[in-house]
């Protein structure tokens, strides 16, 4: 497969401004926002199906949670290698076949989702589903190569948050069959998506790129994992993202065990949630470029844990309204938070190299290197956190009948994240080490605000 670039520096603002390089870089970032939208909303099928499955199907609720846990979990393990294959097979070439590989989920699903099918049958097609998860992970590495660092806030959380509108749209589609259709026509979904899922390989196969410079390295992989910083980022991404999506997958399903909702009235609401939280993606990107990420992250996650105290009242007292009001903030907090966290990851690893004395191009370059690797890891814990959080709600729907339990750990969770981006980033200026050179490992600290 052609259409590789074999010059790309992005850092040099002739290059590009004058020379192309903001053209190309936005084309790209468009079709990998479409192919990533269209793997989200296969990763989120199950939030919408599970809507469908009435008596039926013989699945109780926290067989329900089980079902729509499974496919954060084979995405959240997938997002590895998916980071790495764009440096194996070429952005554009990856972006084209992951895209075809929805196509399993979907097309199986098609043929085995009706009442009567086995809840193994059932568990095994929304597993499949996860590979709409790893979709997340090469596209955000991708884009990474192709944007300077000055514009990387904006543009990670633009194709960030244009990918988790999928979640929203599948909901709304879901919707509008239930509403229309009725619930005993699943296969309905099934039949708008398929034809879109060939549509995005055929325009990333048409339109996107391949850069030369993104070449497989096992040694930048190593070193991530090395690094403490890939960790600490990958605990604060599961306060940001493992909400924002593990809340996307559940929120039907609480409404309708919380407070007795039927499907159709859940999905009602359902799509708001994720709409809001995909949608201010992007402004958390921006606010971080001009605010510093970890400024915005630390003010986040005191928010997110105001939010989550309204929603814990609103569970005790069995308000619909101010639940909804709260899980709702928690929605656009957790889009907020992903696209000032995210922006944090590039910054990390450029004052990193600073400190190991590079600058100009060696920097950028270490910088690119060292992020890309850490983006895999840090997009798959967090995905992994929306595991937890459904897992949460199973048992705490199972043993308690509400999901008050649930809540008061998600409240602890964003209490521990806001205290370590305080301690790590923002507590001090971080010293480094005297003289730092060439010889500064790259696990050193790097200066807080990043």
């Amino acid at each position: 497969m052609g259409r590789w670039i074999d010059t790309w520096d992005p850092e040099d603002e002739t290059f590009w401004d004058e020379g192309g390089g903001r053209r190309i870089a936005g084309r790209n970032l468009a079709f990998s926002v479409l192919s990533e939208h269209i793997g989200f909303s296969v990763w989120s099928l199950w939030s919408v199906m599970v809507l469908f499955m009435g008596p039926g199907y013989g699945v109780d609720p926290a067989g329900k949670f089980f079902l729509v846990a499974l496919p954060t979990l084979v995405g959240g393990v997938l997002r590895v290698p998916y980071t790495f294959a764009v440096a194996w097979f070429g952005g554009r070439n990856w972006t084209v076949v992951s895209a075809l590989l929805l196509l399993i989920p979907t097309v199986t699903a098609a043929f085995v989702v009706k009442p009567g099918v086995s809840y193994g049958t059932l568990m095994t097609v929304a597993a499949l589903t996860g590979v709409g998860g790893g979709n997340f992970a090469s596209s955000m590495t991708n884009i990474n190569s192709f944007y300077p660092l000055r514009r990387k806030g904006w543009a990670l959380g633009l194709n960030a948050g244009g990918g988790n509108l999928g979640v929203a749209a599948i909901q709304l589609v879901g919707l509008l069959v239930i509403g229309t259709a009725g619930a005993a026509h699943p296969r309905i979904v099934l039949a708008v998506y398929i034809p879109l899922i060939v549509l995005a390989a055929l325009l990333a196969a048409l339109f996107m790129d391949n850069l030369s410079s993104v070449r497989s390295d096992t040694g930048a992989a190593v070193e991530a994992a090395k690094d403490p910083h890939t960790w600490i980022m990958s605990l604060l991404y599961v306060g940001t993202f493992g909400s924002f999506i593990g809340y996307s997958f559940a929120f039907g399903l609480v409404l309708q065990n919380q407070f007795g909702r039927t499907p159709l009235q859940a999905a009602y609401l359902t799509f708001i949630g994720p709409l809001l939280g995909s949608l201010v993606r992007p402004v958390g990107g921006r606010l971080a470029d001009r605010l510093g990420g970890s400024r915005i992250t630390w003010w986040n996650f005191l928010a997110m844990a105001v939010a989550t105290t309204v929603v814990i009242v609103a569970s005790q007292a069995r308000s619909l309204a101010v639940f909804l009001v709260g899980f709702i903030a928690l929605f656009v907090l957790s889009g907020i938070g992903n696209g000032s966290s995210y922006k944090m990851i590039p910054a990390i690893f450029q004052r990193k190299a600073e400190a190991r004395g590079l600058t100009g191009d060696a920097a950028a370059a270490y910088g690119r290197r060292l992020s890309g690797a850490s983006m895999g890891l840090i997009g798959a814990v967090g995905a992994l956190g929306g595991v937890g959080i459904n897992l949460a709600f199973r048992e705490s729907f199972l043993h308690a009948g509400s999901g008050t339990p649930a809540f008061v750990s998600f409240l602890v969770c964003y209490a521990l994240c806001y205290a370590v981006t305080w301690a790590v980033y923002l507590r001090r200026p971080a010293g480094l080490p005297a003289g730092t050179g060439q010889g500064v490992p790259a696990s050193a600290t790097v200066p807080a605000r990043v």
